[in-house]
């Protein structure tokens, strides 16, 4: 490992070679999707990204003979930790040659900038926390990523294990390819539920966002606050997010369950504007004319596929049929009558309830994200 040298990130020019590394790593991977250079910048920005209000991170290159053979991300969240009472950090970002001595010498960096931390595990792939891009791909290579879902190579899987770390937990995502056949099994079920409870959906205000998203927060942090791996988002966490998504969202496509003047759930399903990027290499502009940008729109018109991030409902409601009706709400609205097929993520793999639930309505598991772990005194 003495030909390896690892640097932090600590200039706008080593941020950039850290973000264009995967072209390298990715070049004959015919499934990735190229991000948009300009978003991973404002993600990477210390003084954007609202995780750095109540987080830490760096960012670390490894090099030999002076080529970048890997990158990777350190992050802190004592939020994380404050509720869970645990003492971890994580890894993210992760890209690197399939080379045992780079991945050992990365993650090496990752303990050591923990240590200072006071941090005594690392956990991983998870850029900032489990609200952001998370988990390994460890089977079916061949499907490209959707909107904010990981991609690797297989070999990463190996690289990370023989470092010493072991699995944690599994995540599943699902394909959704006939939704007809979903809404013909929901719909007695959300009738018989909807003559027992006075529910409310309605459409997402995309004229108030603001409110609206705060409206989400509380949701999401009540429903979601027992599940493994739970952060709460921040106020500004949860703002900036929403400002990244809104060109993208459709009020069909965020509802809104209301039971009175409280809400008791809600359901979130964008475009997959991955299925757009894959033409745009990253780029919005080229010798400053909007080229990226105009392919980017029209093939944005022509996505027919889209990604359910979350379906959430409030612990005292979820006897009430609530996820059924928005379910049967999306399929019906965003699928059925506008063509849409895509994939429902993520679900944690003990999450028994609503994985018998997506196998119940036709849905078919078709991914696998991990994560791992492993005690920082063992690494190097």
């Amino acid at each position: 490992m003495s030909d390896i040298e690892i640097s932090e990130v600590n200039s706008r020019r080593e941020r950039d070679a850290f973000i264009k590394f995967q072209w390298q790593i990715y070049s004959n991977d015919p499934a990735w999707v190229p991000p948009l250079i300009v978003e991973r910048k404002a993600f990477l920005n210390r003084k954007r990204h609202p995780f750095y209000r109540h987080g830490d991170a760096a960012l670390f290159l490894a090099r030999r003979n002076g080529n970048i053979v890997g990158r990777i991300m350190a992050s802190d969240d004592p939020n994380y930790n404050s509720l869970h009472q645990t003492n971890v950090g994580c890894f993210g970002l992760f890209e690197s040659i399939d080379d045992h001595h780079v991945a050992t010498a990365l993650f090496e960096a990752v303990a050591s900038w923990l240590r200072k931390k006071g941090r005594t595990e690392m956990m991983g792939p998870i850029d900032y926390s489990t609200n952001y891009v998370c988990g390994l791909l460890i089977d079916e290579f061949q499907f490209p990523p959707t909107i904010l879902t990981a991609h690797n190579p297989p070999y990463y899987r190996d690289l990370i294990e023989s470092c010493g770390f072991t699995k944690a937990k599994d995540w599943y995502a699902w394909w959704f390819a006939d939704p007809a056949k979903a809404a013909a099994r929901l719909r007695p079920l959300a009738e018989r539920f909807r003559k027992r409870c006075s529910v409310t959906i309605r459409t997402g205000n995309l004229k108030n966002i603001r409110e609206e998203s705060r409206r989400l927060r509380q949701i999401y942090n009540q429903a979601w606050e027992k599940n493994w791996g739970f952060v709460p988002f921040t106020e500004a966490e949860i703002e900036f997010m929403t400002h990244e998504l809104k060109p993208l969202l459709i009020p069909e496509f965020a509802l809104i369950a209301e039971v009175g003047d409280e809400p008791a759930g809600f359901i979130l399903c964008v475009p997959n504007i991955n299925s757009a990027l894959r033409y745009i290499n990253g780029r919005l502009t080229t010798f400053g004319l909007p080229i990226g940008l105009a392919k980017l729109l029209y093939y944005k018109s022509r996505t027919r596929t889209a990604r359910l991030i979350a379906l959430g409902v409030i612990e005292e409601y979820r006897r009430s049929g609530i996820a059924e009706m928005l379910v049967l709400r999306i399929v019906e609205d965003a699928m059925i009558k506008r063509g849409f097929t895509g994939e429902l993520s993520l679900t944690l793999e003990d999450n028994f309830v609503i994985n018998r639930f997506l196998e119940a309505i036709g849905a078919e598991r078709y991914k696998t994200y991990r994560i791992y772990s492993k005690p920082i005194a063992k690494c190097g």
